[in-house]
């Protein structure tokens, strides 16, 4: 009989025996070699899956900087940085998860038509394009409606030009593109009587001074600003580029700044006026035409009052006008905390700095960029396109002071989640059609009739001209590396062939004839382009036309904009953080940056608004407390959180959460902060601007 002992003896006995035997493990290998060969594990299933290489640019990340495309096999599988391209030198954390966002659950997949009850259904490209065919065609008869109103997201292509011919030819001519800093300092560069379009020569510049342009971050060629910053300072050796940035909160560009300047939210005007003030006293001023009237504008603007404003330590003040001073390639550059709504009387200040420095078109100066004539039928140049302001049509429209639409197209753009107000919603609910051409189903997607998907920028040819902030006339061709998947389609081959069955003329009969033209008309080489080269030019434009325009009007906006500072009261001033790595309004976060977020910005999917002690303590609150901030806009809910990178009587605020599109990626995810802003017009310039957003902090 087999007692205990017997037993677990029998029992080690056996198991001795099996880890000496080989069996064992050959049949581990054997399962797991099975286990790699199971039917639908996804594989490669044709080629000889080399690795291949393609020169493009990114469509996805608003920097457009330059890439190459990793293929295994003539599948797409990674986004490297193209170091030989001017507009490379690395990549950024949105365009390299281009790849990966072919595959968003949020992509979408087929057309779609909204039904009487709301919801949505798949139609057939056959059907989607009859429907849209008889909408247009309908709207362009009619004479008390605009036929078409064309909203764009594409900040630098050529599909600009189309979608405005498009709108010219069909009776409206009514054209917007999304707010940008880009647009507010077209309209400031007309104002001052620039010709062609600005140019900021950052990396040849040895002194840059950024006021609220995140150019570290998400300002302009962003790409382009990291790879001079990091080429100017090599390990061990004297810097040959420094960097002083104004802003309120110790963000990526401030912490690489030499010298930071911490103002608060919506002072950068006084900080500018202040600065030129002090050069014209100190005899830096290069003649120009209305320099005496500039001097008068700025001339209360002395250290002491600046500081006093600003909330800026006076030494701080002292060292950048001494840099500016002493640098021999000295750049001012403007732009806003949230890359929108900042207004052109900032920027204007910063070029007539520039110009008192002497430093229009210089090398690593400000530089009068010549504008690409238009290769479509019907479109109005870069200048004039700027001119559209999306939030003031709105609100006119929320008015009753603008015709009905008969037709709404938008093109890779999310008014409804990224525009200040609720106006936009009158203009949806003002158009007998709309349609949205986009790749992911976003919340502007789901507020239109028709939804059609977009081929991704590694999925269609396209284009980057001129981006915003680069320092030459620049020009790159977007070219696909993979068919569209699903059954996306290149937007700019439908509305051309929408066009054609209209009878409208635009010039064009496909998208790569489009860009052909537009190559053509610059003096590109098409073969060259095509080989992922960049076409870039030194030619400027002859300054005969620049000046220190300003007038009566910009003394109103300086008094408003400082009788706004001073009526503060017991309200927080709002600073707002923007990333790219968060995405922008069309892409929302994508799913591998979720990783990105961090305790500062979002705690257990709750928003987080981070003072600093000071402010904390003039609340009466405590680390970790819910509250609730109202504006007179809308509030949203957050947790506090101590940041000693925040001025005093300020709280700073992550965007990019709060969509409620996008799937589980996005999902219950912080709130939108724009529900806080209140849009008003600039003196003067008449611009929408929403720079200056205050809130009143109140336990939850």
């Amino acid at each position: 009989m087999l007692d205990r002992r017997g037993f677990l003896k029998f029992i080690g006995g056996a198991a001795v025996g099996t880890l000496a035997t080989p069996v064992v493990w050959k049949g581990l290998d054997d399962i797991s070699i099975w286990s790699q060969n199971w039917p639908w594990i996804p594989s490669l299933q044709y080629g000889n899956h080399e690795n291949t290489y393609v020169r493009t640019v990114s469509k996805l990340c608003p920097a457009a900087g330059a890439t190459k495309i990793r293929l295994v096999g003539g599948r797409p599988v990674r986004v490297l940085s193209d170091p030989e391209s001017p507009l490379g030198g690395g990549v950024s954390a949105l365009a390299v998860t281009e790849v990966q966002m072919r595959y968003s659950p949020a992509r979408l997949k087929r057309p779609l038509l909204r039904n009487s009850d709301g919801g949505y259904r798949e139609i057939s490209w056959e059907e989607a394009e009859k429907l849209l065919l008889e909408k247009l065609a309908a709207a362009k008869k009619q004479t008390e409606h605009d036929s078409v109103v064309c909203i764009s997201g594409d900040e630098n292509g050529t599909m600009n030009e189309l979608l405005a011919g498009f709108a010219a030819q069909t009776g409206s001519g009514r054209f917007f593109a999304m707010p940008s800093d880009a647009q507010a300092t077209a309209q400031a560069w007309k104002l001052m009587g620039g010709r062609g379009r600005v140019g900021f020569d950052i990396p040849n510049s040895d002194y840059v001074f950024a006021v609220g342009a995140n150019v570290l971050e998400t300002w302009g060629s962003v790409v382009v600003n990291r790879h001079a910053w990091g080429q100017a300072r090599p390990a061990g050796a004297e810097p040959a580029m420094r960097l002083a940035y104004a802003g309120p909160v110790q963000n990526n560009t401030a912490a690489g700044a030499d010298l930071w300047l911490p103002i608060k939210p919506g002072t950068e005007l006084f900080l500018l006026l202040g600065v030129a003030r002090q050069l014209i006293k100190d005899g830096v001023a290069a003649p120009a035409g209305g320099l005496d009237d500039f001097a008068a504008l700025v001339a209360k603007w002395t250290p002491e009052k600046v500081c006093e404003i600003t909330g800026l330590m006076p030494e701080r003040f002292a060292a950048v006008v001494d840099g500016l001073k002493k640098a021999k390639k000295p750049l001012v550059v403007v732009g806003s905390d949230m890359d929108q709504g900042g207004g052109t009387g900032p920027v204007r200040i910063g070029m007539a700095i520039n110009m008192l420095l002497d430093r229009v078109n210089k090398e690593g100066g400000m530089r009068m960029i010549p504008l690409a004539p238009p290769a479509v039928n019907g479109a109005a140049s870069y200048d004039v396109l700027m001119q559209g302001d999306l939030v003031r049509y709105a609100a006119d429209m929320a008015q009753g002071n603008m015709p009905e639409v008969g037709v709404l197209m938008v093109y890779e753009a999310n008014p409804v989640y990224a525009l200040p107000g609720k106006d936009i919603e009158a203009v949806f609910k003002k158009s007998d059609f709309s349609v949205a051409f986009t790749c992911f189903f976003d919340e502007t997607a789901r507020r239109c009739d028709l939804v059609l998907p977009n081929a991704l920028g590694l999925e269609r040819y396209d284009d980057v001209a001129e981006p915003f902030s680069y320092g030459k006339f620049v020009y790159a061709l977007v070219r696909p590396v993979a068919e569209p998947l699903y059954q996306a389609r290149p937007a700019g081959d439908v509305l051309i062939d929408m066009a054609y069955k209209l009878g409208i003329n635009l010039g064009v009969s496909d998208v790569v004839t489009m860009l052909k033209a537009k190559a053509f008309n610059i003096g590109a080489d098409w073969g060259s382009l095509s080989d992922g080269n960049v076409y870039v030019s030194d030619i400027v434009v002859p300054n005969k036309t620049l000046a220190y325009r300003f007038s009566p009007d910009d003394l109103v906006l300086v008094e408003k904009a400082e009788a706004a500072a001073a009526s503060s009261g017991k309200e927080l001033a709002v600073a707002f953080v923007s990333k790219l790595g968060l995405g922008t309004p069309e892409t929302a976060i994508p799913p591998f940056n979720t990783k990105l977020i961090t305790d500062d910005e979002l705690d257990k999917n709750m928003l987080v608004a981070a003072v600093n002690g000071a402010t904390l303590k003039k609340l009466g609150l405590y680390e970790g407390n819910r509250v609730v901030l109202a504006s007179k806009a809308g509030k949203v809910m957050a947790k506090i959180r101590v940041f000693e990178g925040v001025t005093n009587d300020t709280v700073a605020l992550t965007m990019g959460f709060g969509h409620t599109a996008f799937g589980e990626f996005n999902d219950g995810k912080g709130m939108d902060v724009m529900a806080l802003v209140t849009p008003s017009s600039e003196p003067g310039s008449g611009l929408s601007v929403w720079n200056d957003t205050r809130v009143n902090v109140a336990q939850a």
